[in-house]
């Protein structure tokens, strides 16, 4: 019988090196939680059904090139977004102070 996996041993040392470098904040759900990656989710779900699942790609840098193009220039620019209030949230963003965020979130 193996042992239930600890969180660092999941956590690539080289995905947290490209975190660090990129100035990018790591986060872990807790455990029995799902809704901590929710948002995650949902996000990964219309990715698939919009995009990855109507294309075929020869390679995998391909995929991650077409697919990165899509989210910023579809996705994030054009693609409504009802928590957004139905705009794109590069227009939600820049037409909204920065505590209208903290207010969303919440």
């Amino acid at each position: 019988m193996r042992r239930p996996l600890e969180p660092g041993e999941y956590v690539s040392r080289r995905f947290k090196r490209a975190c660090r470098r990129l100035g990018v904040t790591q986060s872990m759900g807790r455990a029995g939680s799902c809704f901590d990656n929710a948002v995650s989710e949902a996000f990964n779900s219309v990715l698939k059904v919009a995009y990855v699942h109507r294309h075929t790609f020869n390679s995998r840098t391909e995929a991650r090139l077409m697919i990165a193009t899509w989210i910023t220039g579809f996705y994030n620019t054009h693609r409504l977004h009802s928590v957004c209030g139905y705009r794109s949230p590069i227009d939600y963003e820049q037409n909204h102070p920065a505590d209208s965020a903290l207010k969303l979130a919440a």
